[in-house]
């Protein structure tokens, strides 16, 4: 039976489009790494794509090594251990940290690294707060608006097709290089090689300024 969290998600979201069962192998690989209650969605609701490919629900396994990328150099690198959980069909990720939570997010496409009200939190506030990061997501936040301000998923899912799982809409050229947020730059591609190549171009920013994390890791 679904917690009100994950009801509510669905509400928004609609039952999942795509679905992925969860291997008892994943499961064993990140618990105690990541919050129960996430491997307990996982175990009930699998890792999915909602409303038709625009948030994802994925392995963080497939993730690893551009999490590593992306916040290479960056203050968080040395901060926790973040792992994906969730991405958007633009490339946005979404990071659990095993000490900070669901408290940072990568937009890959704007080169920026987004973190919210860092704080080190006990395990059982980890586990507390984990289903309103479901509960919070609105479908608004997984979608792009273009130079003109209009949203672009449902556009793009028009022009170029439903997104596979390994799949992602990507600029071509990359903004980075200057490249317009419009219909007609977005391509269907691979988001583990898109998002490799855009950390190449790039060091990504943080645009709410500095971080003193040592302050953080001793409050």
């Amino acid at each position: 039976m679904r917690d009100e969290d994950f009801e509510y998600f669905i509400q928004k979201f609609g039952e999942a489009t795509s679905h992925q069962t969860v291997p008892k192998e994943a499961m064993d690989q990140w618990r105690g790494k990541l919050p129960n209650k996430l491997l307990h969605y996982w175990q009930t609701e699998g890792w999915n794509g909602y409303a038709h490919g625009r948030f994802w629900t994925v392995n963080p396994d497939d993730y690893e090594d551009i999490v590593d990328e992306w916040l290479d150099g960056s203050p968080l690198e040395q901060a926790d251990s973040f792992h994906v959980i969730a991405r958007s069909a633009f490339g946005d990720l979404y990071l659990c940290g095993e000490k900070f939570g669901c408290k940072v997010i990568i937009a890959c496409s704007l080169h920026a690294i987004f973190p919210r009200d860092l704080e080190v939190l006990p395990a059982e506030e980890l586990e507390r707060r984990l289903p309103w990061f479901f509960s919070g997501m609105n479908l608004d936040e997984c979608d792009m608006d273009d130079v003109a301000g209009d949203p672009l998923f449902e556009r793009a899912l028009t022009s170029l097709g439903p997104l596979a799982p390994d799949e992602m809409y990507g600029f071509e050229p990359a903004l980075v290089l200057g490249g317009k947020i419009t219909l007609d730059r977005l391509r269907k591609v691979k988001i583990d090689q898109h998002l490799t190549i855009l950390r190449q171009l790039a060091a990504p920013t943080m645009p709410f300024g500095n971080i003193d994390i040592q302050k953080l890791l001793k409050s």
